[in-house]
C-alpha cells in the first residue's frame, strides 16, 4: 500500500545523501518533495501541513546543517515525525475483569468487519481465550452465513439468535457466553455504504444494551481522505476505542491510515493484510514508519521466528543439528516455518530494500512450493542421506517432480550451502541432558535456539538489525 510513498521518500533521501553539506535551500527542496509525496499518497492536507512544518523546523537547526552527516539527521527527523504521526507507542487491546468481555466492531459496509471479527476471534483463541461471535448484521445478504462459515473454519461458535433484531441478538449472545463459559463476545454489527442515521442509532442501541468493554472501528485502508469524516461520525455517536485497518495489502494510496491518529486521536490497534486468520497483527507505529521509509522491520521478523520455532528438540535431533548433519526433511521443516511466518514475500518485506526486490520481480515467491515438490519426489532414504543422490537418482526425481535435472542439482547445491552455513554459525547450542539409554527410551529434551531458514538464528538477525541501524 505504501510502495509509491516509500519510493518517493527514498528518492528524496537519495538526493540528500548525494550532497556533502546541506543548505537551507536543500532542506526547502526536500520538504517540498516530501509534502508532494504525502499529498499524492492521499494524506489529509492538514496533517501534511503540520508534519512538514515540524520536520522542517527541526531540520533547519545548526545541529543538522553543521553536522558531518546532515542527510542521516534529516532522515532520522522524518522517521521520528512519521512515528509520532502514526501514534508513537503501541496500544494494545485492553481487557477488563468482567466475564465475558464484550468487543463490538463497527464500520461501513465493505470495510471488512465480518472478516476482522473472525480474525480477532482467532487471535484471542491463540492467546487462550474462548470467544463467541455474535452475528448482528441482519441486513446484508448472507452476512450471518459468512460469519458462521468463518467461525466453523476456526472452530469458534457463532451465535445467530432470531436473525431479525440486532440488539436482541447481541443481548442474547452475552447470555449465551455466560451459559457456555465463554470469556469473550465479539459483536459483528451491520454497516451501510455511507454514514446514515439508522446505522448510527442501531450501533448506539447495541452499545447501550451490552455495554461493550471495547468498541473497535474497522476501517478500509483504501478509503482515502474521506476516512477522517467517517471516523469522526462514529466517534461522535459511539465513541470507539481504537481502529483496525483492513486491506493493508491493497494497492491504493493509503494516506487515510496516516491521517487517522493525528485527526481523531484514536489509536490503530491492528492491521490486516490478506485473508488468512493469522493476518491480523498488532500495529507498531515505529515499525510501520521504518517500513514506509524502506528500512524494513527486523523486529517483527524476529518475533515471527520466535512464534513459529520449536521450543525444544530431543538430544538426538539437537546433536544432529549441532553437527550440521541436515537432511532434506529438515528443509521441509524450515519451509513450514517460513510459511507460518507469512512466506518469502513477508520475510523480504521485513528486510531493508526487500519490498523493492519483490516489486522488481527479482524474487520467485513460489520457490518453496517447487522445493517441496522435488523433495517429496525423493525416497525416504534419499531425504535422510542426500549423498545417495547420484546422476540416475536425480534424473528420476526430476521426472517425478516435473522439473529439469538442473532444478534438482540447484536444490542439492542449496542444501550443501545451508549445511555449511549452519556448521559455520553454530546454530544450535551443544546438546544437554540425557539421551537414549540402553533401554532405548529418550531422556530429557534439550533446549535450542530457534533456527531460521538458511541457517540463521535470532541472534544473527538481531546483529544484522543493529548493523543496519
Amino acid at each position: 500500500m505504501f510502495d509509491n510513498l516509500s519510493d518517493r521518500l527514498q528518492g528524496v533521501f537519495g538526493d540528500l545523501r548525494s550532497k556533502g553539506r546541506l543548505t537551507e535551500a536543500d532542506i526547502d527542496a526536500a520538504m517540498r518533495e516530501i509534502r508532494l509525496a504525502l499529498l499524492e499518497a492521499d494524506v489529509n492536507f492538514k496533517v501534511v501541513k503540520s508534519f512538514v512544518a515540524a520536520a522542517k523546523e527541526k531540520a533547519l537547526t545548526s545541529e543538522v546543517l553543521d553536522s558531518l552527516t546532515p542527510a542521516q539527521n534529516v532522515i532520522k527527523i522524518v522517521l521520528d515525525q512519521l512515528t509520532e504521526l502514526l501514534g508513537t507507542t503501541t496500544v494494545k487491546l485492553e481487557r477488563s475483569t468482567r466475564i465475558p468481555n464484550v468487543i463490538m466492531l463497527v464500520g461501513l459496509q465493505g470495510s471488512g468487519k465480518t472478516t476482522a471479527a473472525a480474525k480477532l476471534a482467532y487471535r484471542l483463541k491463540q492467546q487462550g481465550h474462548v470467544p463467541l461471535l455474535a452475528a448482528c448484521d441482519v441486513y446484508r445478504p448472507a452476512a450471518a452465513d459468512q460469519l458462521e462459515s468463518l467461525g466453523n473454519d476456526l472452530d469458534v461458535k457463532v451465535f445467530r439468535g432470531d436473525g431479525k433484531d440486532p440488539v436482541g441478538i447481541a443481548t442474547a449472545a452475552v447470555r449465551e457466553a455466560i451459559d457456555t463459559l465463554r470469556d469473550t463476545v465479539i459483536v459483528d454489527t451491520a454497516g451501510r455504504l455511507h454514514v446514515d442515521e439508522d446505522m448510527m442509532s442501531e450501533a448506539a442501541a447495541i452499545k447501550a444494551a451490552v455495554s461493550p468493554d471495547q468498541i473497535i472501528m474497522v476501517v478500509d485502508a483504501m478509503t482515502g481522505q474521506d476516512i477522517v469524516t467517517v471516523v469522526d461520525a462514529f466517534a461522535a455517536r459511539v465513541d470507539f476505542d481504537g481502529v483496525i485497518m483492513s486491506k493493508m495489502d491493497g494497492d491504493a494510496r493509503g494516506g487515510g491510515a496516516l491521517s487517522i491518529r493525528e485527526m481523531t486521536g484514536k489509536p490503530i490497534l491492528f492491521t490486516s493484510e490478506g485473508e488468512k486468520p493469522s493476518s491480523l497483527e498488532e500495529f507498531h507505529p515505529d515499525r510501520m514508519a521504518k517500513r514506509i521509509l524502506g528500512m524494513g522491520d527486523m523486529v517483527s521478523l524476529i518475533e515471527k521466528a520466535q512464534a513459529v520455532a520449536d521450543a525444544e528438540l530431543d538430544e538426538e535431533e539437537a546433536a544432529r543439528f549441532a553437527r550440521a548433519d541436515l537432511t532434506f526433511d529438515d528443509f521441509l521443516t524450515m519451509n513450514k516455518q517460513v510459511r507460518k511466518m507469512g512466506g518469502i514475500g513477508s520475510l523480504l518485506k521485513a528486510l531493508p530494500g526487500g519490498e523493492a526486490a519483490l516489486a522488481g520481480g527479482q524474487v520467485d515467491e513460489n520457490v518453496l512450493d517447487k522445493m517441496e515438490v522435488i523433495i517429496n519426489s525423493m525416497t525416504k532414504s534419499e531425504r535422510l542421506k542426500p549423498r545417495l543422490l547420484n546422476g540416475s537418482r536425480r534424473q528420476r526425481i526430476a521426472q517425478g517432480a516435473g522439473v529439469e535435472v538442473f532444478a534438482v542439482n540447484q536444490l542439492v547445491k542449496q542444501y550443501e550451502e545451508t549445511r555449511k552455513m549452519v556448521k559455520k554459525l553454530g546454530v544450535l547450542d551443544a546438546p544437554r541432558g540425557k539421551g537414549k539409554g540402553k533401554s532405548g527410551k529418550k531422556g530429557k529434551k534439550s533446549a535450542r535456539r530457534p533456527a531460521l531458514p538458511g541457517g540463521m538464528n535470532l541472534g544473527d538477525l538481531k546483529q544484522i538489525e543493529d548493523l543496519l541501524k
